[in-house]
């Protein structure tokens, strides 16, 4: 095997561009689609665009129709690509029909750039494009961009015999388009299935929605245009993405040396792509977090489809390549060997993805770094393709569908009108009687459904409860998948009636949230009961092991401070869970990244507190065994008007090991930035691996930064390591959120400090369990009310302080007696003295 090329990234791209290369190796491939339709739009003669024919639109041979008012527009002058020299103005609604040969997956491509003629303004059209069943763009306008080409490309599976594209002005002004593609892709480009990402599961039904192309990069490698790609993609240069440009490398080979396994083509990505590959920067550094990470902007409100390609060029042997990829702050592929996955070097590997953007956020991640057991300390990626995927109202611009864009024609045919008005009538006239009968039976069983599931409270060991035949009998409508849940005791059973009532039909300004499992809506009872309705998607299978999980553990527990369940709803088809609202929503908006004022540092610390308290509980007082919650982060501790928080999402917990046992083996899960090292090195899950989550969360308290943050710089991605290399200097206070200095004890702050840092402890023996987490946060809390106890004009003793449990939970740090390691946090006296009036009642039981 010739040896990786390996250079610095900057002279490598000024090569590309003085020698104007786009890509020397043209990919062969075999496959022909059925349906080829390149449109000139508005258009006089055949245009030539990067190695194909584009044809004019009202030229077309094989169009089915065009129809609607519409104006043929040519220009001279300077545009970016010979395709833009024409387009076609719409004044009204136009639509273009695709005869289809063959059905299935095919990409629709749009070609916009607004061309200066003299009676419209195309610089300012607002456009909307829809489909037969799908919305491609929403009032879209150029924006700042007015003078660039606008390319868009679509995969829209294709069921009829027709594709039609229609064309909407909005606002009674003209848009336009320049050119068309419709053509067919080869059905295995694109599966059904991938794996969905937090939580780590099966994502199916991917035929059913739509894709748009948001980014397809080729890694360290040069421009790609649709001439050298045998589906016409784009492939561009990923130089512009990366967040640090120093952290990677060019590495290339030859393309002819790139072996094609039996299993894929070069249709999947041409030999270019995985001949070339961005490197490590500094390949063999000893830092362990060392990555390379790209950046990208994305729209919040949808899944996004991650194809990942790799291909080992740089490997002088077999399995000295092992490295880890991330999306977000989740791990997505963990301890990557390329040439065991493939068997070979130099052979191309691929790997598909459903993923959220982060905590709503309009950035996404992607990004590479070595695995700690790795002999060789490298990490690679060939090329990355972003595909958007369509929500659940079929659109892939906002939240409007079809039915609401397109109004409704009338009939150009009166017969038809007569026709449809005279079956009506009768129809009408024979179903009248059956409907009335119908609607008195369903009120009758409504009321009898109602008066028979008053409200009945959650059981604590799920076993005190027996739910009525109307729900066993409902219960039959739900998928197969889901559980029984009227053996589960689940508390009061809900009609749908009732849930659409609570939700106001489910209405998009009551939604709070949205996760794997569907979304997450506030709703009101009839007796005012505000609540959190979690609605389960029944077009994914996304999230229902998770949900399922979650059903039976809450139907087990009964906390304070853990999220109760009110009850349920199984009509429908429908997996609906009735909860709690939590007025004040997850900790971590209350952190950072919204307006919401400030916390203080004594509602911080109660706040842990509650935390902390039903994650003991989850470990010591909960029936049969341990529970560990597995995903403990401030997004899933909740809090509530009075802001008590909560431990909320069960969806990941596991029970724990016997008494006889030391740990669970089992899967990685968890949300990355959180996870425990030890359970993701050795795949042994305990109660300590929720206490290193917490030790996260309490970082993520002081700071107000998130867990994992990849744009900050290498040093600070991991809040974890950044927060304990300055706790170790004992200089915690320099990176502690700026609205607490000065207005928190030091000592207090020591002791906070002391105990998140016994949590990150590497390995799991060396952690506080919780209860001993929970006795120094109280203790911690102990020395701020004390604090200001003693800066109270009239103070003159300790009868502030609140109460502290009578028999002392003995200190994790064995090193250091109770007294001793709390008398150290200061000299300054007045916090001598805090800690003072505190160790007199740990002393004197008398003075508690």
């Amino acid at each position: 095997m010739a040896e990786a090329i390996s250079k610095r990234r900057v002279p490598v791209i000024l090569v590309f561009v003085a020698i104007g290369v786009v890509c020397p190796w043209k990919c062969n491939g075999a496959f022909t689609p059925a349906d080829n339709y390149l449109v000139a739009c508005g258009s006089s003669q055949n245009v030539t665009y990067e190695g194909r024919t584009f044809i004019p639109d009202l030229a077309q041979p094989s169009l089915l129709f065009t129809r609607g008012s519409s104006v043929a527009v040519n220009s001279n002058s300077s545009t970016p690509a010979p395709i833009c020299q024409s387009a076609r103005v719409f004044t009204g609604i136009y639509s273009y029909g695709f005869k289809i040969a063959q059905q299935g997956r095919h990409w629709i491509r749009l070609y916009f750039y607004p061309l200066s003629v003299a009676s419209y303004n195309l610089k300012t059209a607002s456009i909307t494009v829809i489909t037969d069943s799908f919305v491609l763009l929403n009032n879209s306008t150029f924006g700042n961009r007015s003078d660039a080409l606008l390319f868009k490309e679509y995969a829209v599976n294709v069921t009829a015999d027709t594709l039609t594209i229609t064309f909407i002005p909005s606002n009674k002004s003209a848009c336009f388009v320049n050119a068309i593609e419709v053509v067919s892709i080869p059905d295995k480009l694109l599966p059904d299935q991938a794996l969905a990402i937090n939580p780590s599961a099966p994502f199916s039904g991917l035929s059913e929605v739509a894709f748009e192309t948001v980014y397809r990069l080729n890694m360290g490698g040069p421009l790609i245009t649709a001439q050298n790609d045998t589906l016409g993609r784009t492939w561009e240069n990923d130089v512009k993405y990366l967040h640090v440009n120093s952290s990677a490398v060019n590495v290339s080979v030859n393309p002819s040396m790139i072996k094609y396994p039996a299993t894929m083509t070069n249709e999947i990505a041409p030999n270019w792509v995985y001949a070339t590959a961005d490197a490590m920067g500094d390949a063999n550094v000893p830092v362990n977090n060392f990555n390379i990470t790209w950046v990208f902007t994305i729209d919040p409100d949808f899944k996004y489809f991650v194809r990942a390609h790799f291909c080992d060029i740089v490997s002088k042997s077999l399995n000295t390549l092992v490295f880890n990829l991330y999306i977000n702050s989740d791990i997505a592929i963990g301890s990557l060997d390329l040439s065991t996955a493939t068997g070979n070097l130099e052979v191309p590997y691929y790997k598909d993805f459903v993923a959220n953007s982060s905590d709503g956020s309009d950035t996404f991640t992607i990004s590479v770094g070595p695995d700690t057991m790795a002999d060789i300390t490298n990490a690679i990626m060939n090329g990355l393709e972003i595909l958007k995927v369509s929500n659940e109202a079929k659109s892939l611009d906002g939240f409007a569908s079809v039915r609401d864009i397109l109004p409704e024609t009338p009939s150009s045919s009166s017969r038809k009108i007569f026709i449809i008005t005279g079956c009506a009538v009768g129809a009408f006239a024979a179903l009248a009687m059956v409907g009335i009968g119908f609607c008195c039976q369903a009120y009758r069983k409504s009321k009898t459904s109602r008066q028979g599931h008053p409200r009945i409270p959650l059981p604590l060991y799920g076993n005190s409860l027996t739910l009525t035949k109307a729900s066993t009998t409902s219960q039959k409508s739900a998928t197969a998948s889901c559980i029984s849940l009227a053996s589960s005791n689940l508390g009061r059973f809900f009609t749908f009636q009732e849930i659409l009532d609570a939700t106001n039909k489910f209405n998009e300004s009551l939604l709070l949230g949205v996760g794997g499992f569907g979304r997450v809506y506030k709703g009101t009872l009839e007796d005012g009961t505000k609540v959190a309705v979690k609605r389960g998607n029944p077009r994914s299978e996304q999230g229902l092991a998770e949900f399922r999980t979650e059903i039976e553990m809450l139907s087990k527990l009964r906390h304070r401070h853990l999220v109760s369940l009110i009850g349920y709803c199984d009509e429908h088809s429908e997996m609906i869970l009735v909860y709690e609202f939590m007025a004040n929503g997850p900790l971590r908006s209350h952190l950072y990244g919204t307006d919401l004022p400030s916390l203080s540092w004594k509602q911080r610390l109660e706040i842990c507190i509650g935390a902390a308290r039903g994650l003991h509980y989850l470990h010591t007082g909960a029936a049969q065994s341990i529970i560990i919650h597995r995903d403990v982060k401030t997004t899933n501790i909740l809090l509530d008007e009075n802001f008590v928080a909560k431990v909320a999402d069960f969806g990941l917990s596991k029970t724990g090991p016997s008494f006889d046992q030391t740990h669970v083996s089992t899967a990685v899960k968890g949300s990355f930035g959180y996870l425990d090292p030890e359970y993701f090195r050795r795949q042994q899950l305990t109660e300590k691996s929720d206490v290193y989550s917490f030790g996260v969360v309490l970082m993520e308290v002081l700071c107000t930064r998130p867990a994992l943050n990849p744009v900050l710089p290498r040093e600070q991605v991991n809040i974890a390591e950044w927060a304990m290399s300055w706790q170790k200097k004992g200089m915690l206070d320099q990176i502690m959120d700026s609205n607490l200095v000065g207005k928190a004890n030091a000592a207090s702050l020591k002791k906070f400090g002391e105990t998140a840092e016994k949590c990150l402890a590497e390995h799991g023996v060396d952690r506080p369990s919780m209860g001993d987490v929970l006795w120094n946060l109280e203790y911690a809390l102990q020395l701020e009310e004390t604090s200001l106890a003693l800066m109270e004009p009239d103070d003159n003793s300790t009868n502030h302080i609140p109460g502290i449990p009578m028999t002392p939970i003995e200190h994790f740090d064995n090193s250091t007696s109770m007294i001793d390691g709390g008398n150290s946090g200061t000299d300054d006296d007045v916090e001598d003295a805090a800690a003072s009036a505190v160790f007199s009642q740990l002393v004197n039981p008398r003075g508690r």
